[in-house]
């Protein structure tokens, strides 16, 4: 009697956690609510371009409120500063055509109550990095809105600083990023 009781108490324990981990799945974007904005400064001004049509994935416990997995994959000529000149020469910096997507997949992610950071891998113009995204993610009926940022440097994506009046931008890009999901 006692080992059928131990048994069923043993299926119970699996049960629930197979189950726990069951609630695992991957969020629907909100592409209208979701953008990526680029930010560089020059000593002469900043500039700042923005995408809409970056593609973020994530999966999510939405019970436990708990963000498991994230990717994101933008096309770099999707990114719009107000200024046609501006946006093409920024695309002959970053050479475009050889390198046109900046894809991220995170490889950890740390969550302390509304606080996220999210280790990853970066890659842009051909170069792999790990960066850390840190945010702050608010959660709602369903519905999860992740706002958060991080910065790289342009020499260390092997990008030559792009000169105004014979004076370079600052080194650090600036990502600020905007994601929201929902779920049924």
């Amino acid at each position: 009697m006692i080992n059928t009781a131990y048994t069923g108490l043993v299926v119970c324990v699996l049960i629930l956690r197979f189950g726990a981990s069951a609630q695992t799945t991957n969020l629907d974007l909100v592409k209208e609510e979701s953008f990526v904005t680029y930010r560089i400064v020059h000593p002469l001004h900043e500039i700042e371009a923005t995408s809409k049509d970056v593609q973020y994935v994530i999966q999510a416990d939405p019970s436990t409120k708990e963000i498991k997995r994230v990717s994101a994959q933008v096309d770099v000529t999707t990114f719009d500063s107000g200024n046609s000149n501006r946006d093409s020469h920024a695309m002959e910096v970053i050479d475009a055509i050889t390198y046109p997507e900046v894809t991220f997949a995170s490889t950890s992610i740390a969550q302390a109550g509304d606080s996220v950071n999210v280790t990853g891998k970066l890659t842009f113009h051909g170069v792999t990095k790990e960066i850390v995204l840190r945010g702050l993610s608010t959660w709602s009926d369903h519905k999860l809105v992740v706002h958060g940022g991080f910065a790289i440097s342009l020499t260390g994506f092997n990008i030559e600083r792009p000169s105004l009046l014979m004076i370079p931008v600052e080194d650090a890009l600036t990502f600020s990023i905007v994601a929201a999901f929902v779920w049924k």
